[in-house]
């Protein structure tokens, strides 16, 4: 979420409402609805809603998002990608990890991002809703153009080749496989399609009889991939979409891979941005989040020294004059104050909807949202940073719910915080057991020999 006050919709629908505190009862970040959380982003807009506009232009942006563990960075990137959307933007969020999306293999981050590709109409994967409208353009633009019935089918071949020349000079085979796909969908071999699509979209293993019906080879490369993003973004934009706007989220974990892969992944986060900045990728908003100790330490972006240099930011001054237009930019994480605010905010907006919203605000007063937020903290070390999840979770899972649901529940008479080691992430875990007191240094723990 994010510190700082700013107004939230008057008006929020039922459906809206409930997206978002289901999400926060499990302890999750929404997957939408995040303006109405979204206090204190307002010294970003201005910036950011410039650079989505000019990616909508046919540009193309990166930017780095610095955070601490807690500070809001996913909140931050989700919120960004809802702004996206309302814009008509593509959006795909990609969790970097070394056994699932290695960033040094750009050709399953590319897949990822097929994988969770969504639009404002189609939740993930809006692959084959976005290739088919593709399609019906490219019919409508060659039947605006003059052509016959009996002259589509060759006249939409044309135009599918212009509209792909340029990335068929990196990346041919992605103009192939659409050329195939279209052909078993005319033929009524739906199996054929889906697999020339699956293909398309970066998914290995694909049947050879799919392929070689589609007349292409073998499986998607590292190199392939950036061609075929290529294609994508060509894609996005005849069908009517603005642009894409990727996450690559929590690439600090690049710095606990092995040696050699973590090279690899740095060089390939370099030529990454090095293609976004070369014009390459009109159309593309790339993100990627991280903790300052993935920016600054020497096993992260500090071990390549071209990639330091691009992501190099002065951060040395008060945060608040801190520039929103820059390559990178920080979050400033919760102090006690701001997660009291959100706090706040939460409980209004549940209140809305319980059966008597009085109640609510009368027995979980501002006060008594102040005190749970003052435990939470209390119970994570004094870490308010790192107590937003928690202390969202606590509040309406814990207290919100009951209140609503029982008459004669009163949080100060019949609930005391505890915290449960199994419902903690592993921060949030290690800085609960230094306040227990329990064992967490290796002197401490006792082996069996």
């Amino acid at each position: 979420m994010s510190p700082t006050g700013s107004q939230r919709p008057t008006q929020v629908s039922a459906v809206r409402r409930r997206t978002v505190i289901d999400a926060l009862r499990r302890g999750a970040v929404p997957d939408s609805g995040l303006d109405l959380l979204a206090t204190g982003l307002d010294r970003f807009e201005a910036a950011l809603d410039a650079e989505l506009d000019a990616v909508a232009s046919g540009g193309s942006v990166f930017k780095a998002v610095r955070g601490e563990y807690g500070s809001g960075k996913t909140f931050f990137t989700r919120w960004l990608g809802e702004r996206a959307k309302r814009r008509n933007f593509a959006v795909a969020e990609i969790q970097i990890s070394e056994n699932e999306t290695p960033l040094h293999r750009l050709e399953t981050v590319y897949r990822r991002l097929t994988e969770r590709l969504a639009t404002s109409s189609f939740p993930p994967s809006a692959l084959r809703p976005v290739v088919e409208a593709w399609f019906y353009a490219l019919e409508e633009d060659v039947l605006a153009a003059g052509a016959s019935e009996d002259e589509l089918p060759s006249e939409v071949e044309k135009l599918l080749v212009a509209r792909l020349a340029e990335v068929s000079r990196h990346a041919p085979s992605f103009a192939t496989a659409l050329r195939g796909y279209r052909a078993a969908l005319a033929d009524g071999d739906e199996a054929t399609a889906a697999a020339v699509l699956a293909w398309l979209g970066g998914q290995p293993h694909v049947a050879a009889s799919a392929r070689r019906a589609a007349g292409v080879r073998g499986d998607l490369d590292h190199f392939g991939a950036l061609g075929f993003l290529q294609g994508l973004l060509t894609v996005l934009r005849d069908s009517g979409h603005t642009g894409l706007f990727v996450v690559l989220d929590e690439v600090e974990t690049l710095q606990r891979v092995r040696s050699d892969a973590r090279d690899k992944a740095l060089n390939a986060l370099r030529q990454l941005i090095d293609e976004v900045h070369s014009g390459r990728f009109p159309g593309l908003y790339l993100v990627i989040t991280g903790t300052p100790a993935f920016y600054d330490g020497q096993q992260g972006a500090q071990r390549l020294a071209p990639l330091a240099q691009r992501l190099a930011t002065d951060f040395t001054t008060d945060p608040r004059f801190d520039n929103p237009r820059a390559v990178q930019i920080r979050l400033p994480g919760f102090d006690q104050e701001s997660l009291v605010r959100l706090g706040l905010t939460i409980r209004d907006l549940y209140a809305e909807a319980a059966e008597s919203p009085e109640r609510v605000r009368r027995v979980v007063d501002d006060a008594y949202v102040a005190d749970l937020a003052v435990a939470v903290g209390g119970a994570l070390g004094g870490k308010v940073g790192v107590a937003p999840r928690l202390f969202l979770k606590k509040l309406v899972g814990d207290v919100l719910d009951r209140v609503d649901q029982f008459d004669d529940f009163d949080p100060r008479q019949h609930y005391r915080l505890t915290v449960d080691g199994r419902e903690l992430t592993d921060v949030e875990r290690n800085l609960a057991a230094t306040v227990a007191g329990v064992s967490v240094s290796a002197d401490d723990i006792d082996l069996e020999l």
